[in-house]
């Protein structure tokens, strides 16, 4: 049919609203407007010959507005067996943090008011005494990342000056965020010593001028460099820094509380062992193995971080109330070995096989058979994720799935349920793992299974 004709063919906009089934939606007439041109268009490409009904139409007006309706920002359920994804939001809070977030979130707080002398208090007060107990540091502070938290100590103890550090420390972060180029950023003069696979204490030691302002190290939590490969401690560059009257600052990054060696992970230090070497600045994430919201910490010597806190930087770099209430709620919960558990983050690494391989099964009993696929419990492996811990996997156990249609389809397929799911294709079949999952979500998955495979 001729373009025009079908122009000609598509129904009023009022027309299109009078259908029943869009009565009282209030975005209804740009959503129908919206779908219209939608159809010119493609009359005009070539790729429409008919136009749809009125009742097709208006369907796909409804399913506009529903889908218009659904946040940009939602829940998802991760199924990929990487604990920390930084795609799906890393850390997952525990049931105490969310909790503290809603009472701050509902009505007012404490924020910066110090009740027992009824006068203005500091926001840093709600966590810094918890953060000192438990890594026993003299002072800490809070920002609301842990770039920032890197740029506002550089800026704050270092800017003009210059601050050593290993080439092979000079790390790249997620979103292409580069140490060199927050050190300067923060006005320090960057001075690398050593190669990118050794460097040496001597290094170190023949940098330091007049113009040195500190030594730093920082933990390459998201990638190792393996083989032929020498480094000094901390505890060695902090004796070096102290001797020629430097602090010596470290980029701990991913900021582990607890040992992970009970979970078989070796090579990922903890913050308190920072501070029994003598670092005088020691800044970490909130969001990655510590297991609570996006923060950046600074703990240290007290003089260094009182400066810290003096900085025009720590005002625009300030975390909010519902920041704050999340992050003493989850650092309570480490005065206490038993709560600790309670942290997602500690509970999906401390997670034991047989657990994992029981849990696997529970899944697999809630969805039952679906015709047409192949379901199976499998052993796999999960990652800690969100640049921690790179060379390490974790055993684990998920359902295995493979659909007559395919591993993609059943993925692109699952993305598309409210709340979507998210695992990954492995060896041409659709897994997804469990330590990753909560049970509370698997008759939603069962559900969405046969939903899309059937």
């Amino acid at each position: 049919m001729a373009e025009g004709n079908l122009m000609r063919q598509i129904p009023k906009v009022d027309s299109l609203l009078a259908m029943s089934c869009l009565s009282g939606h209030s975005n209804a007439t740009q959503a129908a407007r919206e779908e219209l041109e939608l159809l010119r268009e493609g009359i005009r490409a070539g790729t429409i010959s008919a136009i749809p009904s009125m009742e097709e139409l208006a369907e796909r007006v409804l399913a506009r507005l529903e889908q218009e309706e659904i946040p940009s920002l939602r829940p998802v359920i991760n199924g990929t067996g990487v604990i920390l994804h930084t795609n799906l939001g890393r850390a997952c809070l525990s049931e105490a943090a969310v909790e503290a977030v809603a009472k701050a979130a509902r009505g007012y707080s404490t924020l910066e008011y110090n009740v027992e002398k009824g006068s203005r208090g500091s926001r840093h007060d709600h966590v810094a005494s918890l953060i000192c107990r438990i890594t026993g540091a003299e002072a800490a502070c809070v920002v609301n990342n842990n770039a920032a938290a890197v740029l506002l100590v550089l800026s704050a103890l270092t800017k003009g000056k210059e601050v050593v550090i290993s080439r092979g420390e000079l790390v790249e972060i997620g979103g292409s965020f580069r140490v060199p180029e927050v050190m300067e950023q923060g006005g320090a003069i960057l001075r690398e010593v050593g190669t990118t696979n050794k460097t040496h204490l001597s290094d170190y030691a023949a940098a330091i001028t007049p113009e040195t302002g500190a030594l730093l190290k920082v933990h390459t939590s998201n990638y190792r460099i393996l083989g032929f490969t020498e480094t000094p401690s901390l505890a060695e560059v902090v004796e070096l820094a102290h001797e020629n009257g430097l602090p010596a600052i470290e980029d701990l990054g991913s900021g582990a509380l607890t040992s992970l060696e009970p979970y078989g992970i070796w090579d990922e230090p903890c913050v308190q062992s920072s501070m029994e070497a003598g670092a005088d600045v020691v800044t970490f994430s909130g969001d990655k193995l510590l297991g609570g919201p996006q923060a950046g910490i600074i703990i240290g010597k007290k003089r260094y971080i009182e400066a810290v806190k003096k900085h025009p930087f720590a005002r625009a770099m300030r975390i909010d109330k519902m920041t704050l209430a999340a992050l003493e709620a989850t650092l309570r919960q480490y005065l206490d070995p038993a709560k600790t558990r309670e942290i997602p983050v500690v509970a999906m690494l401390s997670a034991e096989a047989e657990k994992l391989r029981e849990k696997a099964e529970g899944l697999f009993t809630a969805i039952g058979e679906i015709p047409g696929t192949e379901i199976a419990v499998a052993a796999t492996e999960g990652q800690v994720g969100g640049g921690s811990v790179p060379t390490h996997t974790l055993p684990s156990w998920a359902v295995s799935l493979l659909p007559q249609k395919g591993p993609e389809y059943l993925e692109e397929a699952l993305r598309s349920v409210n709340p979507p799911i998210i695992g990954r294709i492995y060896k041409g079949r659709f897994l997804l793992d469990v330590r990753t999952l909560f049970e509370r979500d698997f008759s939603h998955i069962a559900e969405s299974l046969h939903k899309v495979l059937e």
